[in-house]
Parts: C-alpha cells; structure tokens; sequence
C-alpha cells in the first residue's frame, strides 16, 4: 500500500520513522513519500518537503511566514492528489494538518491522526472538527482517550513513542571522552528548544546562568536545523560545550537539565534527569495563551502525572534567579532530586503499555484492510 505522511518538526520526524519501519514490517510492500525530515528519509521517505522549512511556533512567527506555509499547504494537497496513497498519516503539527485532514475528507481520501493535536490544552471545540474529517485517531497520551469520549469519539490509545525511542537508544561508549567532558565534574543538560523563536528566547536566559555558576559543566543540545550563529552567545565560557544531535547521549550522562518545555521535558524524565521546566513567549502570545489554555501545566510530565512533579518557570516566573535557585536545588538536595525520580517511576508506569509505533501500525493496517 501507499503512505503519504506529514510531520512538521523534529520529533514528528523521529516518530514518523519509527511508524515507518513498523508499517514495512506488517506491510512489506509499503511505499512512503510526504512531508518529513532526515529520520524519516533515511527509512525510505520519498520526500517532498523537509520540515526545517515549515517549523515555525508561535503566532508572531506564524504569521511573518504565512505565505510560505501557504505555499506549503497547496504544494501538500497537490502533492496528495498525484500520488494517489491509500492512506494519509497526519502526525501532529496541528495548524498545519487539520486543514489537510479537511481536505482529505473533501477529496475522499483516507486519512489516520497519529499524535493527536493538543486540542485539550486550547480550543477544546477543535475536537469536533477533527471527528468529522478524521478516519482514525491513534494517542500518545492517556488522558487523551477520555478526552475525546466527551466528543462521542472512540480513539485508539497506542501508547507513547517517546518511549519507543528512549528504549531503542544505545548509548555512545565514549561520549565523555569524544566530546572532551570531565567525569568528575556536575554535568548540567542544557535544551534551549529547536526552533529559532525559543532558541532567541531561552539562549539570553542560560547565558546568565551559566555566568552564575562556573562550577558546573553545561553541554547544549543543538540541533544541526538551526544556524550555528544562534549559539554563539553561548559559546563564549570555558565551561560550556555544544554538541550537535546527541541529545540522548547527553541525558545519559547529565546530573540536571534545564529544558525549554515540549518533548523535551518527557524524554529528560524518561532518562530520570532532574530538570527544571523554563519558557518564555511573545508578550501578545502569551497574552492570548492565558486566555485559551484550559490545563494547569504546560510540561508534558506534569501533565501525565497529575500534579507539579517538576518545576515550571514560565514567563514573569522564568527569571535568571529563580532559574539559578531551582538548579541548585536539582544538583545539590538528594531528597528533592529523589522525590523527582520518584514522580518519573510513576510516569513510566503510566506510559508503558507497549511499542506505541507497533501497535499503531498494527492498528493501521488492520483497519485499512478491513476498510478497503
């Protein structure tokens, strides 16, 4: 069968390469093409468009770059109609593939949601337009499930592919060394985001804490899709290092993590990193997010886990010195750091109910024979 998939940004891409493989192991005669990036070409993407030239966040952003994702949109649904797949895979990337999710529908084409948009965070009546134009709904998300009963919607919850990756990855045996670290000194993780608007954002923030604390090692999970020139600020102290695409090698070795909220707050708790939770907007954006927010937290970890299981500084709260205060704390209290790790084993034995890009193939593949 044919696959088109559509991933707007790094872990989409990830994610989509891990379906991928899946999908060929209970399809082996799947062909793939669509939007992507380079986990997704290396598995046998055909790709159409690389995400770096989609991933745009927040409004100001979205807005400055409107005609470029416009573009984007009509070379997509083009792109569909040629290629004529027996299935269209969504995978997150909310702004973009809800209006391809509409136009599927429209041309009869079949489509599969893989990673949900956060619709229970803002816009909660987004959920009905999604029932409508969507075939199938795969979560990664417990609470994501019962969300969507309130809509009279039965969704397949597939477990969570953060996981999948955490559990896949095999640690570089000479990470240290390779990347010239010390052993014996703290390793504090720094991830600043990767898209540019965070990385303005959060860089300025991490320089003035990494000023306050020369006692430290800090290493920079950098993204190779980002211009080197955003780290520069950065790069100026002896006790800081920037490694390129290594983030998990990283979070193996680190102590505590200081982590722009998204992902990224998952996978450091998957990897037991202490971390504080530290974001910052546009004021106008942040202005409108108070308004449409309907959740308590915005880390995915506090999400899951149901309460403040780690410390969330964001905006007036994301200071230098609160943030200098809460490191710390994450490097030298034993009891808070074991508390944390004690709120992670707890999330794990949430999310650990299988391979969620086994069974969401399985799943996809099931009901597109069944359907056909």
């Amino acid at each position: 069968m044919k696959y088109y998939l559509i991933a707007g940004e790094r872990s989409g891409d990830l994610h989509g390469s891990n379906l991928m493989k899946e999908l060929k192991k209970q399809d082996p005669e799947a062909e793939f093409r669509g939007f992507g990036g380079d986990y997704m070409q290396e598995v046998g993407l055909d790709l159409a468009v690389h995400y770096r030239d989609m991933a745009f966040m927040g409004l100001i952003a979205l807005i400055a770059n409107l005609r470029t994702l416009l573009g984007r949109l009509k070379q997509c649904k083009n792109d569909i109609l040629n290629y004529q797949p027996d299935v269209v895979i969504l995978i997150d990337y909310g702004a973009f593939n809800k209006r391809i999710s509409k136009f599927c529908k429209a041309n009869g084409v079949k489509n599969y949601y893989y990673i949900s948009p956060k619709v229970w965070a803002w816009y909660q009546s987004r959920a009905k337009e999604l029932k409508s134009n969507v075939d199938h709904m795969f979560c990664i998300l417990p609470f994501e499930k019962d969300f969507f009963k309130k809509f009279d919607w039965e969704v397949d919850y597939v477990g969570n592919p953060v996981l999948d990756a955490v559990k896949a990855f095999q640690q570089a045996p000479d990470f240290l060394t390779n990347n010239k670290l010390a052993e014996k000194m703290q390793l504090v993780a720094l991830l600043p985001g990767s898209r540019k608007s965070e990385l303005f954002k959060i860089i300025p923030l991490m320089v003035k804490v990494i000023e306050a604390n020369p006692k430290y090692q800090f290493v920079v999970a950098a993204v190779k899709s980002m211009p080197e020139s955003l780290y520069h600020p950065i790069t100026k102290y002896n006790n800081v290092h920037l490694i390129f695409d290594a983030t998990y090698d990283l979070l193996s070795h680190a102590h505590a993590a200081i982590v722009t909220s998204g992902t990224a707050t998952l996978e450091t708790a998957l990897f037991k990193v202490p971390q504080v939770v530290v974001y910052k907007a546009n004021r106008l954006e942040f202005f409108l997010a108070k308004f449409m927010i309907k959740v308590k937290f915005v880390s995915l970890v506090n999400l899951i886990v149901g309460k403040e299981a780690i410390r969330e500084l964001i905006q007036k709260e994301a200071t230098i010195q609160n943030t200098i205060i809460e490191l710390h704390r994450l490097v030298e209290d034993a009891s808070y750091r074991e508390k944390i790790k004690e709120d992670y084993d707890h999330l794990l034995k949430i999310l650990d109910t299988g391979s969620a890009s086994e069974n969401a193939a399985r799943l996809m593949v099931n009901y597109l024979r069944s359907e056909n």
